[in-house]
C-alpha cells in the first residue's frame, strides 16, 4: 500500500467493484447499502445527481466529525 493510499483510505471509505470501479466515501458507503439489500432502491436514487452531492456533503461532514459523532451515536 503507497502513501498515498493509505492517507486517502484513511480520510474515506473505498469500495473496489467486481467491473473494477473504484468508489469512495458517499458512493461507496451508497454501493454497500445496495449490495447487502438495505434499501437498494433508495441506494440507487440517491446514487444519481443532485441527490449525490448532497450524499457527498453529508459524508464530508461526518467523516470531518468522526469524534463528535461517535459521542452522540454510540453511547453506551
Amino acid at each position: 500500500m503507497t502513501d498515498a493510499l493509505r492517507e486517502a483510505c484513511r480520510k474515506a471509505v473505498h469500495v473496489i467493484t467486481a467491473e473494477g470501479e473504484i468508489l469512495r466515501a458517499g458512493r461507496a458507503v451508497l454501493f454497500v447499502l445496495a449490495e447487502i439489500g438495505f434499501h437498494p432502491v433508495i441506494a440507487r436514487f440517491l446514487m444519481r445527481r443532485p441527490f449525490i452531492f448532497g450524499v457527498e456533503w453529508g459524508y464530508t461532514i461526518v467523516a470531518n466529525h468522526r469524534a463528535f459523532f461517535a459521542k452522540i451515536l454510540f453511547r453506551r
